[in-house]
């Protein structure tokens, strides 16, 4: 008898190690990221659904306890799907709050969706701008900002494998709210990820000139 409670006793220690070890391994990888379905965003005929876009950033606004400003149901606010089809993976919406040419500096806020991806990308020298230079600052939610650097291994968040073989820079760094990080040099590739409650990002910058954007993947429109 006191041989089948000892066995006993370790048959319960090391289930109750096993689950243990099993919630540490949960813990470490965070909360999983749960995308939505690309159907919610487009029409029958395969088109962008702008609206319902916006609509699903506007919820995420709310949830956060963000502000939706007026300016923010104008067409100032924006939401697009590069072009790729693929909005629940790769997409973004934002709104240039300032764009000064004359003084260089530029105001942007960035939502992105849980798990979306801004495409990889950098800025250029055109004939109006010098290369942009940038840093940013979440404001809600994470995201998980990827530039030049050492490849972190292994990757802390899931890529889109639509972009998967346009992706050239692999170190990631997780930034929470209140956090800033800034581009490491002009012209130097960069993309994010947002974590799995989504993101709220501010921009500051020099001034923006969409001619001097540079995307990695040839099929994007911006």
């Amino acid at each position: 008898m006191k041989t089948l409670r000892c066995l006993l006793a370790i048959t319960v220690a090391v289930a109750a190690v096993t689950l243990l070890t099993a919630a540490q391994r949960a813990n470490a990888r965070g909360k999983k990221i749960v995308k939505q379905s690309n159907k919610n965003f487009y029409h029958p005929d395969g088109t962008f659904h702008a609206v319902k876009a916006k609509q699903a950033y506007y919820d995420m606004m709310k949830r956060f306890g963000y502000p939706v400003y007026d300016k923010l149901k104008t067409d100032d606010f924006w939401a697009i799907d590069f072009g790729l089809g693929d909005f629940a993976n790769v997409g973004m919406a934002g709104i240039f709050w300032w764009n000064d040419q004359k003084h260089d500096y530029f105001g942007h806020e960035i939502y992105l969706l849980p798990g979306q991806m801004i495409v990889e990308h950098g800025h250029v020298r055109t004939p109006e701008a010098k290369p942009k230079m940038e840093a940013w600052q979440v404001r809600h939610g994470s995201v998980y900002l990827f530039g030049e650097g050492e490849e972190t291994n292994p990757c802390p968040v899931e890529l889109p494998e639509s972009q998967a073989k346009f992706i050239t820079v692999r170190n990631a760094k997780l930034l929470k709210p209140g956090e800033i990080a800034a581009l490491n040099r002009p012209e130097a590739k960069h993309f994010m990820v947002a974590g799995p409650d989504g993101a709220i990002v501010t921009e500051y910058a020099t001034y923006h000139d969409n001619a001097g954007l540079r995307f990695t993947n040839p099929g994007v429109k911006f």
